[in-house]
């Protein structure tokens, strides 16, 4: 089932880990090789100081049928594995390095995804 894009999300939508997050703004599919892709850029510009979190993980499979087939004869085979990003979802968190070099690799991760996102600061509640 390909399921349904709307609402928001509720859980995943504060930075629990780190002290700053990325956060998606709309609704969409984020495939493995997207996810990957924002990964390895915002580990190559923090040069091994701080750590990293991925709040998001793959696990939704989308088949295909292949090219010049004819209808029936089931389910075609899984071709790529998406997460379902939701609206206010934290999709990576930072911590342990300054406020500019997050901003910067946040900026640089967000423009290896298919969707609008924002950078997000920790804000501590009070009584936590």
């Amino acid at each position: 089932m390909r399921g349904r894009r709307k609402g928001k999300a509720y859980t995943g939508a504060t930075v629990a880990f780190g002290e700053y997050g990325l956060q998606a703004m709309e609704a969409a599919w984020i495939t493995n090789r997207q996810i990957e892709a924002a990964r390895v850029a915002i580990t190559r510009y923090i040069k091994r100081g701080g750590k990293m979190w991925i709040r998001i993980f793959p696990d939704k499979p989308v088949t295909v049928k292949p090219a010049e087939t004819r209808m029936g004869k089931g389910k075609g085979s899984p071709e790529f594995w998406v997460a379902v990003v939701k609206p206010g979802r934290i999709l990576f968190e930072l911590e342990g390095i300054e406020t500019k070099l997050a901003k910067e690799a946040m900026k640089l991760g967000a423009s290896k995804l298919p969707i609008k996102t924002k950078f997000v600061e920790r804000h501590d509640r009070p009584g936590s």
